[in-house]
């Protein structure tokens, strides 16, 4: 590392911006932390969730969950519910959960059953009764065990995307001693080497730094206006552009611990549990629905045609840069790519940026030796979560409106995915493609077959073999009551957030 400190100034706060400075903060506390917020520019907060690596990065600072959760209204998230994406019968609905360390005894049993079935035995291949998380969330338990829990169990987290921005600045300024300058940028200066030289705030004020970090959002301040970083868009494959987010009341009884996607005429529908509200939304695409039309359909899904609840229209730009790592700047956050909240991924490729990129400067002694390195790496990552994404509307099995099936008979498909989908629909080892392609580390073999299962996307019942002789089927009568046994062993959601029941 370089001797005389540095100085990093990172542009724009929100939630992005100040994992970023907690991060630098808490790695290198010998270097000047700066973020520069506009006082005059909101962020794009809704009610959010998270993947499990959010628990590993407040593990990284330090943060209990007793201490950031009751201030950003968290709750806990053992998966997320799919409805209505498929008109199959009996697969109108499947749960994806998180990974346990219990799912090495199903896990196989269900690879299993989907491969059997997929090559035509009538057997139980839906993943929902193969799964412990799937369980939890059913009975809206929390995915949070006692202390003597002999077995790991990931989860991930709902929560006010703005107040846990505000917690984390409370935490970067209070406790790792960043500096917050609550000033608007209206210049970027870029020297004659192409490097970012310093923000302009008005005519007599320059901040000055060695390395600047772009969290500004959408508009990209630095990356994309001042340093012309080429952006490519995902437009052809995932079709959604727009969202609507309205609050409303939490359900009656206990609280879900599980993130709900609701499939609705041309996109689909969030919902998200906090302790004082639930957060929904609509993600659609423009090209087949009006912002009008679309908040009209919202409205008659919750139940809320005449009431006066204010509904906050979104635009998303979704896609990458194709570097995220230019000179001594480095996008993070929104302004260096986004993709669809489906499986809310936005917060865990921060995560992953900031701390790929402490790694990369560490290992170049402060320089820009290993940039290409993380670009390529992280252009991989987005890549890989894309398709994951894509599957989800490309297996798709509706076919009520244009949209469903537009994005059913879509063919702009990566050649790892269609891979994928040719091993599935022939009858082949998933698993084994999956660890061939190198894609395991973004998506498990567990999520994939979950995702093509839970639609149904196999023969047609009129298809399926009544004969099973020679196949080692699962015992599912076994399977029900091991999970039965130990999905008991955790407390109700609101018993774990410590919420008085009634």
């Amino acid at each position: 590392m370089a001797d005389a400190p540095l100085r990093f100034v990172i542009l724009g706060g929100g939630t992005a911006g100040w994992m970023t400075a907690c991060l630098l903060a808490q790695k290198w506390p010998q270097y000047d932390i700066v973020v520069v917020e506009s006082p005059d520019i909101g962020i794009i907060g809704v009610g959010e969730g998270s993947t499990p690596q959010l628990k590993a990065f407040f593990d990284t600072l330090g943060v209990a969950e007793a201490d950031w959760m009751p201030k950003c209204y968290a709750t806990y998230k053992a998966g997320i519910s799919f409805q209505n994406w498929s008109e199959r019968p009996g697969f109108e609905k499947y749960f994806h959960p998180f990974h346990s360390a219990l799912d090495h005894l199903t896990d196989n049993k269900f690879f299993f059953q989907t491969r059997a079935r997929r090559t035509g035995r009538d057997v139980e291949a839906h993943p929902d009764r193969f799964f412990l998380l799937a369980r939890i969330a059913a009975e809206r338990r929390a995915p949070v065990a006692a202390t003597d829990y002999p077995h790991a169990i990931g989860y991930g987290y709902h929560f006010d995307a703005t107040l846990v921005g505000r917690t984390l600045r409370d935490h970067a300024v209070g406790v790792l001693g960043v500096t917050h300058l609550a000033r608007t940028v209206n210049h970027v200066q870029i020297d004659n080497t192409g490097h970012v030289k310093a923000l302009h705030i008005g005519d007599d004020e320059a901040i000055k730094g060695d390395f600047f970090v772009d969290c500004s959002g959408f508009g990209g301040t630095i990356i994309q206006k001042a340093l012309n970083e080429r952006f490519i868009s995902f437009g052809d494959n995932l079709f959604n552009d727009s969202a609507i987010a309205m609050p409303t009341p939490n359900d009656a009884g206990d609280i879900p611990s599980e993130t709900k996607a609701t499939a609705l005429s041309t996109g689909w529908a969030w919902r998200i549990p906090l302790t004082n509200r639930a957060g929904n939304g609509y993600v659609y695409s423009s090209r087949y629905i009006d912002p009008d039309v679309a908040e009209t359909e919202l409205r008659r899904h919750l139940g809320l045609l005449d009431s006066e609840t204010p509904a906050r229209h979104l635009k998303m730009n979704v896609g990458r840069l194709e570097r995220c790592w230019v000179g001594n700047c480095l996008a993070v956050g929104l302004s260096q790519g986004f993709i669809e909240p489906l499986e809310a991924t936005a917060l865990h490729i921060v995560q992953a940026t900031v701390e790929g990129f402490i790694e990369a400067f560490e290992k170049g002694g402060a320089t820009n030796q290993y940039a290409n390195e993380l670009n390529w790496g992280l252009a991989d990552r987005m890549e890989g979560i894309r398709d994951y994404i894509v599957a989800h509307y490309r297996m798709n099995q509706r076919h009520d409106s244009d949209y469903w099936r537009d994005n059913a008979g879509n063919y702009a498909l990566s050649d790892n995915l269609k891979t994928l989908m040719t091993a599935w629909f022939t009858g082949a080892d998933l698993t084994a493609e999956i660890h061939s392609l190198g894609i395991g580390r973004y998506y498990s073999a567990l999520s994939w077959h979950c995702l093509f299962a839970g639609y149904g996307t196999f023969p047609s019942d009129d298809k399926l073999l009544v004969s099973l002789e020679g196949l080692d089927l699962a015992n599912l009568t076994e399977i029900d009551a091991f999970i039965a046994s130990q999905a008991a062993r955790f407390p109700s959601h609101k018993q774990a957030l410590k919420i008085p029941l009634g």
